[in-house]
């Protein structure tokens, strides 16, 4: 049987990571998080880490580096 996490961000359902032997695919549930979905990573820290990005930012890269 397949073992699956809720992903959550501030309280609203925006997906699942089903534990595949390789990581953890993303379902989205949310269209913010299409570009995510049916991709794998290797842990689920990264699938949820990544998901909140996109959801917050619309974008994976992380913010830029504040100018010294």
């Amino acid at each position: 049987m397949l073992q699956s996490h809720v992903i959550e961000i501030d309280g609203a359902f925006v997906g699942a990571a089903v534990r595949l032997d390789t990581g953890y695919r993303f379902i989205a549930t949310d269209i913010r998080l299409d570009e995510l979905d049916g991709t794998t990573w290797p842990s689920l820290a990264d699938v949820r880490r990544l998901a909140h990005r996109l959801f917050r930012t619309g974008s994976f890269a992380p913010p830029p580096a504040a100018a010294e």
